[in-house]
């Protein structure tokens, strides 16, 4: 018999328990002088590589070749994992048993000899190995997109941040690097002047500021224009890279989504794929008025020869149902004038709201019996979901299931709880909500010129929809269909001015209960309560 060692250990987090190799080639030694048997050194195989793919180890074909040629017929090694972790390596060794040219494989633990149960053992090992690093590999890139989605990087951040070395594995959270990223800032302050390239911001960074890398290197020129370019300053990243799966970070953001923009176009670039699309005001909601296509909304950045940079925002046509469409675009700020003066041409008389209120008083001791009924059906899902919680600890205990069923279900048991939390807090909260949204309603035309100037984009989106449905925008002039709305306030408007005026002056409580009485029988103030019950 001519035997020779085996050893590896690899890099990779697989083997980071696993003896070192000269650990590893005392054990084969000691192997061989229980059996009494000399390993040259020769034929002492040594390598630092992983063994998760087949065709990168040079030592072991090198073994190999020499079982092939008969120079050696025998194995030493510390584990049957040493000499393969995946299946074609495995299959190597096996035929060489079945052609006679491997007579024995000897570990501490076990001989595998050239019988079918040896051959069994030593493939079950080496597939047992193989499993435990396939699951070791998807459980990590489970746990990293896991963290992906919860806002934290799972990779070296760029310049500017660092990982917290200090937190416990698993929970690093991305940390701003406080003497880097007010620096990075400041070179962002200059690009956006259009005034200086990157090159020049990389010399004053590197030359003036004294920037230099975590590495204690400056700044290269690659490296500022990756800077430049990446979404991760104003909050988003993409990962894995390439996939198309975007996450917003909880980490400190030092630039907007509409700076980033703007520097893309100095540099000249269409910018990166990015999770979402720019949202825009109104888009969505509107229909060309020439072939029925949506109407979309583009940014157009200007820069002056001052090196001033104006941002314009036009709606268009799709043209996605006829190429030929000859509609224009039209700058937002006409389109919102249009959308004002349709808000001034409303109102509503404080006489109205007075009344109004105490109506929706009344339908709301309707709505309180609706809403008991839904506490209690929450109350028994409640109590039914906190039974199977504390049944599932229960069968941990008592060894019924395995840590990761327990995992498992836990996470769906828990998530069913918090669901059902959510319920409770908003069905309680269900009539006041109603009540606020009729009280928001009947005061609309009072602020909503305001908000609508001053507001966010869902606060203009939702005036613009509650003003009328049918947005049908032509020859840049936006239609809105008052009578088709939600809550038609022009109809209901209409009405209430004309009944205001034949009781004019409602200066007394007799005046005002009358005027009640006029709003209660009129079918065109609250007769859309029937056909629009929701």
């Amino acid at each position: 018999m001519n035997y020779g060692g085996y050893q590896r250990k690899s890099t990779e987090s697989e083997d980071r328990q696993v003896l070192s190799i000269d650990s590893q080639k005392d054990k084969v030694k000691e192997i061989a002088d229980r059996l009494g048997i000399r390993v040259s050194e020769e034929n002492l195989f040594s390598e630092s590589k992983s063994a998760k793919i087949t065709s990168n180890r040079p030592k072991f074909k090198e073994m190999v070749d020499k079982l092939e040629s008969g120079k050696i017929n025998g194995i030493i090694s510390w584990h049957p994992d040493r000499l393969s972790r995946n299946a074609i390596d495995s299959a190597i060794l096996i035929d060489l048993m079945d052609r006679e040219k491997l007579v024995e494989i000897v570990t501490p633990a076990q001989t595998f000899k050239n019988t079918p149960m040896d051959k069994f053992m030593f493939m079950l090992s080496c597939t047992q190995a193989k499993m435990e690093n396939d699951k070791k590999g998807v459980d990590v890139v489970r746990g990293l997109g896991k963290k992906a989605s919860m806002g934290i990087f799972p990779a070296q951040p760029p310049f500017g941040y660092k990982n917290d070395k200090y937190a416990e594995k698993g929970n690093k959270k991305i940390e701003s690097d406080t003497e880097r990223l007010p620096l990075i800032r400041k070179m962002i302050d200059l690009m956006l002047t259009g005034n200086y390239t990157p090159i020049q911001i990389r010399e004053i960074a590197n030359n003036e500021w004294g920037f230099r890398t975590p590495k204690g290197k400056k700044m290269g020129r690659s490296t500022i224009y990756r800077m430049f370019t990446n979404t991760f300053y104003y909050g988003m990243y993409e990962y894995p890279l390439k996939s198309g799966n975007w996450y917003k970070g909880i980490h400190e953001t030092i630039l907007t989504e509409e700076e980033y923009d703007k520097i893309q176009f100095l540099l000249g670039r269409k910018g990166r794929p990015r999770s979402k699309s720019h949202i825009f005001n109104f888009t969505g909601m509107m229909k060309c008025g020439e072939c029925g296509a949506s109407i979309t909304a583009e940014t157009k950045i200007k820069k002056q020869q001052n090196g001033n940079i104006h941002t314009y925002i036009y709606y268009h046509c799709t043209k996605r149902i006829n190429p030929n469409c000859s509609q224009g675009c039209i700058e937002e700020k006409i389109l919102k004038k249009q959308i004002i003066d349709e808000i001034d041409s409303l109102e509503i008389p404080p006489e109205f709201h007075t009344f109004a209120m105490k109506w929706f008083q009344k339908e709301n001791e309707k709505e309180v019996s609706g809403r008991n009924a839904i506490i209690k059906a929450n109350e028994k899902a409640y109590k039914a979901c906190l039974a199977k919680i504390d049944g599932l600890s229960d069968m941990r205990a008592g060894g019924e299931i395995s840590a990761e069923e327990f995992a498992e279900k836990k996470v769906k048991y828990l998530t069913e709880k918090k669901q059902l939390d959510e319920l409770f807090g908003n069905t309680s909260k269900r009539v006041d909500k109603w009540l606020d949204t009729a009280d928001e309603m009947l005061t609309f035309i009072e602020n909503a010129k305001d908000k609508f100037e001053n507001g966010t984009i869902e606060t203009r989106r939702s005036i613009l929809s509650t003003l009328g449905s049918d947005l049908i925008l032509k020859d840049k002039i936006l239609s809105i269909d008052i009578e088709k709305s939600l809550f038609p306030i022009k109809r209901v408007s209409e009405e209430i001015r004309a009944i205001k005026e034949r009781l004019e002056p409602l200066n007394t409580i007799y005046k005002q209960k009358e005027f009640d009485d006029l709003c209660q029988q009129s079918p065109r103030v609250l007769g859309y309560r029937d056909s629009n019950p929701n």
